[in-house]
């Protein structure tokens, strides 16, 4: 969520930070919250000036009353008692015009940095680097959906039966080279400094309105209305949250966790070959890093998570891009985020496996999650996370791009995790 001094103080640069991601009349909206912001704080001032005299007016009748002039006490009391009621009369308008000024904050995006490029849609992200050649199979190499039938290492009518669509069945090889994948992306984490957290599945509303997925994505999320919680998209909501409403002692900074969920989404797609199979899920694994730093530190910090992303697709041997998103393909929260994408060689399309995002004070700001510098001076910290790495897709062009007439190979960092070296 913006801060209402930063729209305030920055006005012009927000707007057109805003206009990167298509929306042109975004300064109707932002107009909108400095009036009902300068509204709200007159309301403030009227009730803080009526507070202030009924004080003031209650210490004059004490002295009145010791010096036993009765009378002229009960007049001041009358006045008292209208201060009292105009100030009464205050407090809902003022609830009213907070919870109107948050709505509206709520419904602004994140400002994109300067890097990011104006753009409506993924035909405008940018490529700023490649890694590994697209990979060349024969002419009856298989996708990934015949692949996993071939060897009966992932069930999707089982799924269907259990659940419904979208919900693959993992058995044998498929299912340990899914724990192995996990293994390998907490052991990778660790090495660099990360703490493993494993957090609920679920959360509260107040977490998934803190990292911003409430109230943007309520239709998809899996919600259970009973409890009134919601299923996780991503380990990031439950991660960050364990610092919502936290001052953090800077010696506690930097923030490093990492988590694996299994992870939830309602809206895993329509109908054609970029869905089938592992491509879209309503239920996927998912190895996820979050980072907590200093506003000055954010950007480096951004790129070493981007530089990690990258060292574990090259230690996976697959072929792979890194996009720096437009404005209008990003998330709301985020300020920058880059997109790492696999190629997938039977089916001759990159995917995306990984999102690796910069939200600066955005989710910190929900969250009140805050720090005092050396200076004594509270300040909103920066958060950041990525995908490192969800495993579907990392599967899928495992599976195609390593597929040989005797099996498919597993990667060579993977053979002391899974145990063996073909799925055959």
């Amino acid at each position: 969520m913006l801060q209402v001094n930063v729209i305030r103080e920055q006005r012009e640069k927000v707007i057109e930070g805003l206009r990167k991601r298509g929306l042109n009349s975004i300064d109707t909206t932002i107009d909108q919250v400095l009036a009902l912001d300068q509204q709200r704080k007159e309301t403030q001032r009227k009730q803080d000036d009526l507070l202030a005299e009924s004080n003031g007016l209650a210490k004059e009748i004490g002295s009145l009353m010791k010096s036993g002039n009765k009378e002229e006490a009960e007049k001041l009391k009358v006045r008292t008692a209208e201060l009292k009621k105009q100030t009464s009369d205050l407090s809902p308008e003022l609830t009213r015009m907070e919870e109107e000024l948050q709505k509206l904050l709520y419904s602004i995006p994140n400002v994109p940095a300067e890097k990011v490029p104006a753009g409506k849609s993924a035909e405008e992200n940018i490529t700023v680097h490649t890694f590994g050649s697209i990979p060349t199979l024969s002419e009856d190499a298989l996708p990934h959906w015949e692949l996993i039938k071939k060897y009966d290492i992932i069930d999707f009518d089982l799924g269907i039966k259990i659940a419904g669509a979208g919900f693959p069945v993992y058995k044998g090889k498929g299912a340990k080279l899914q724990r192995a994948l996990i293994n390998f992306f907490l052991d990778e984490a660790e090495k660099q400094g990360y703490r493993e957290i494993q957090p609920p599945i679920v959360v509260n509303e107040a977490s998934g309105y803190g990292t911003g997925q409430l109230p943007d994505k309520e239709g998809q999320m899996y919600h259970a209305t009973a409890d009134n919680l919601y299923l996780i998209p991503t380990a990031e909501v439950p991660i960050t949250n364990l610092y919502r409403d936290v001052l953090v002692n800077e010696n506690d900074l930097p923030i490093k966790n990492v988590g694996y969920t299994p992870c939830f989404r309602r809206e895993a797609g329509s109908w054609g070959a970029h869905v089938r199979g592992l491509n879209r899920l309503h239920q996927f694994d998912k190895v996820e890093i979050v980072q907590i730093r200093k506003p000055e530190e954010s950007y480096a910090v951004l790129d070493e998570m981007c530089a990690y992303v990258q060292s574990l697709l090259e230690k996976l041997e697959l072929p792979y891009r890194k996009l720096l998103l437009c404005g209008g393909d990003m998330g709301v929260n985020s300020a920058t985020t880059y997109d790492m994408e696999v190629y997938s060689g039977a089916q001759k399309r990159w995917l995306e496996v990984s999102s690796v995002s910069n939200f600066e004070t955005y989710q910190a700001n929900r969250l009140k999650l805050r720090y005092k510098n050396k200076e004594g001076k509270t300040q909103l910290l920066h958060t950041l996370n990525g995908s490192a790495l969800a495993l579907p897709r990392i599967v899928a062009a495992i599976l195609e791009n390593n597929q040989t007439k005797d099996g498919i190979k597993i990667p060579k960092v993977l053979v002391p995790y899974t145990k063996f070296e073909m799925i055959d």
